[in-house]
């Protein structure tokens, strides 16, 4: 039978240690095509390059099966590409990942790594987004990996709900905190509290840094922050329709 064929994608850059870990474990389940930017992307978004060229090079990184491509374009782009110019085929499968930091809640709309999912699905491909809670360049993902690996596995025998892709956060893991298992959930109801710190540059121009911090304003027990404070794994299913359905009948009532 023919293998897999698994398209791997990240907003990290195609040299962050998550990728180089996501693809080792997916060349355990078929045959995979790196197709990732050459540098950081991430707080993307769904963004895609219209207003230059964009450049892709085969190469090689470290030794696997796997075939890859250095993208300069944006997660998005990698995934249109990959499917519209790189690919032999439809993947069976689209992962996309290790991201170094979360992506519950809110922050799902502002990345890269689950815009390249949702870009997945959009194009009929089961896709799942992982992402660990550890920001450092040497992030540990050894204990995620059995929990990757089960997933992977049970999206490739089952597939997803058309138009469905995976948002699964692990939270950091430690020697006193292991983690319990995973979670099905709902996004939590969160924002970030911004600030645009102003700054003068050596010409006295004014620059600005963004800066906040992220509050949960969400006291359910099924919610993907809840599952990550009690250091379960959160799966939250997203899709890429966004309208407001429940808003339907009260508009078509006053408009």
């Amino acid at each position: 039978m023919k293998k897999p064929l698994i398209l791997v994608i990240n907003d990290d850059g195609i040299n962050a240690p998550g990728i180089r870990k996501l693809i080792s474990i997916m060349n355990d389940f078929g045959d995979v095509v790196v197709v990732a930017p050459d540098g950081p992307q991430s707080g993307q978004g769904h963004a895609i390059t219209l207003e230059s060229s964009i450049r892709c090079d085969k190469i090689t990184i470290d030794d696997g099966p796997q075939i890859e491509y250095s993208c300069s374009g944006t997660p998005v782009d990698c995934v249109k590409l990959a499917v519209n110019k790189l690919l032999s085929r439809k993947p069976d499968l689209c992962v996309s990942g290790i991201n170094h930091g979360s992506n519950s809640s809110i922050n799902v709309i502002y990345s890269g790594t689950m815009s390249a999912a949702v870009e997945g699905s959009l194009e009929g491909i089961s896709s799942i987004g992982f992402s660990l809670l550890d920001y450092s360049h040497e992030a540990d993902f050894s204990e995620s990996e059995e929990y990757i690996r089960k997933i992977t596995e049970s999206v490739l025998i089952h597939g997803l709900p058309d138009g469905v892709c995976l948002n699964v956060n692990i939270p950091k893991s430690d020697k006193d905190k292991k983690l319990k298992g995973v979670r099905v959930c709902r996004q939590a109801k969160a924002n970030w509290e911004e600030e645009f710190d102003e700054r003068n540059d050596p010409k006295g121009r004014k620059y600005y840094w963004l800066t906040g911090k992220f509050v949960n304003y969400d006291k359910g027990d099924d919610t993907d922050e809840r599952a990550l404070e009690n250091h379960y794994i959160s799966i939250v299913p997203v899709q890429y329709d966004v309208t407001a359905h429940h808003a339907i009948s009260k508009l078509n009532q006053i408009l």
